[in-house]
C-alpha cells in the first residue's frame, strides 16, 4: 500500500477538522440533556423512568463523542508530526479509503479487527 499523497493529506485534514467541529457542536448541545434528572420533580413515575432512561442514553452519546473528539485531536497531532496514515500497532500503512470513512482511526483494518477479537 502506497503512503498518502499530500492531496490525499489535506482532504483528510480537512475532514478531521470538520469533524472536530462538528463534534464540539454535539458535545455542547448535549450537555443539557446529560444532566441528572431531579427526582423531586412533580412528574409520574412513568415519565421518571423515561425521564432517568433519556438522561442515561444521552450520557452514554456524550462519552461516546468525547472520545472521538480526543481521537481526532490525536489524529490532527499525528498529521502536525508526520505520522498520521500509519498504523499505531503495526506501523503500516492505513488505507485512504479506511481514513476517508473514519479520518480519526489509529489501527489499519487488521490490527483493528484482532483489537475487537474477530481476527484478520
Amino acid at each position: 500500500m502506497d503512503p498518502l499523497a499530500a492531496a490525499e493529506l489535506e482532504d483528510l485534514a480537512s475532514d478531521l477538522r470538520e469533524l472536530r467541529q462538528a463534534l464540539a457542536a454535539q458535545l455542547q448541545s448535549s450537555d443539557a440533556s446529560a444532566r441528572p434528572v431531579d427526582l423531586n420533580q412533580p412528574i409520574g413515575r412513568v415519565s421518571r423512568v423515561d425521564a432517568i432512561q433519556q438522561q442515561s442514553m444521552a450520557k452514554a452519546n456524550r462519552q461516546a463523542a468525547q472520545l472521538r473528539a480526543r481521537q481526532v485531536e490525536a489524529a490532527l497531532k499525528r498529521i502536525e508530526e508526520g505520522e498520521y496514515g500509519a498504523c499505531l500497532s503495526c506501523g503500516g500503512e492505513i488505507g485512504f479509503r479506511r481514513l476517508k470513512a473514519r479520518p480519526e482511526a489509529g489501527l489499519c483494518v487488521g490490527c483493528q479487527s484482532r483489537r475487537e477479537g474477530r481476527g484478520a
